[in-house]
């Protein structure tokens, strides 16, 4: 039995080896990126049940960024809205007002309106 077994754990101590050392190897790789496709960047995530909420993300980089909308729920992941991003803004004033702006506009969607004939009392 040992005669079977000995050659079949040091097959699998080989397999670890190799697949550390591929690992390590792969770390110190120039221009090599561990996610492939686009740049994602969650810039937001507004709770509205349980389970369920919106999230904005932020998909691409320079020119090409989009920012999506997306309503996240145990079922799946629809895209409620897809909006082009501006530049770059040249100071980080610019990104913290855009940012709450944003939040602030979105929040002001989301909430139902209080006016109109079937308002509360």
């Amino acid at each position: 039995m040992l005669q079977n077994a000995l050659p079949a754990v040091g097959l699998l101590l080989a397999m670890m080896v190799v697949a550390w050392l591929l690992q390590r190897w792969r770390r110190h790789l120039p221009n090599v990126s561990r996610q492939a496709g686009p740049s994602l960047k969650v810039m937001n995530t507004l709770p509205l049940g349980p389970q369920q909420r919106v999230v904005t993300v932020q998909v691409g980089d320079g020119a090409d960024r989009v920012c999506l909308v997306l309503g996240v729920a145990p079922g799946g992941i629809t895209a409620l809205h897809q909006l082009p991003l501006p530049g770059e803004p040249e100071n980080s004033l610019a990104v913290s007002g855009n940012n709450e702006g944003f939040k602030a506009r979105l929040n002001q969607l989301i909430q139902p309106q209080q006016e109109g004939p079937h308002a509360p009392g």
